[in-house]
């Protein structure tokens, strides 16, 4: 399994949190960011998201960013998967699962990679409304 990946299935939290353990017994603290489709959004029912990626880029970025967080933070590993798809509400769409000896400095790269993969990756998302589809922009 793969580090960093961007796919249509759903994917296993317990999966890949096994796999992150399996890369050292150093680790000590893991913090697992889901990321979630909620029902309601900006006012507005959702039915419906879709992702959509520049296909190469979007997995070429996600690498970047895991070895920016690397190389930023005292941490020992980071995978991070994610869906491209239509999924409904409470489907899973994102993971990001970070280990590291101690669980602060797990906690501070999740929440910076979340935060920078919104704002980064080129991977969009369109909901299906009752008043139809629009493309969303980066929510923090």
């Amino acid at each position: 399994m793969n580090n960093v990946r961007i796919q249509e299935e759903d994917f296993s939290i317990e999966e890949e949190t096994k796999a992150l353990l399996a890369s050292s017994l150093r680790i000590g603290g893991v913090v697992n960011f889901l990321g979630t489709a909620r029902d309601f959004s900006e006012g507005r029912d959702v039915s419906t998201i879709e992702f959509e990626q520049y296909a190469g880029m979007a997995t070429t970025a996600l690498e970047a960013l895991r070895t920016n967080a690397m190389e930023s933070f005292d941490i020992i590993e980071v995978r991070i998967v994610h869906r491209i798809a239509k999924v409904g509400p409470g489907e899973q769409i994102v993971l990001i699962t970070v280990g590291a000896e101690h669980r602060a400095e797990a906690f501070d790269a999740c929440r910076w990679i979340i935060d920078e993969l919104k704002k980064t990756v080129p991977i969009w998302k369109r909901e299906t409304t009752p008043t139809g589809e629009e493309w969303v922009t980066e929510h923090p």
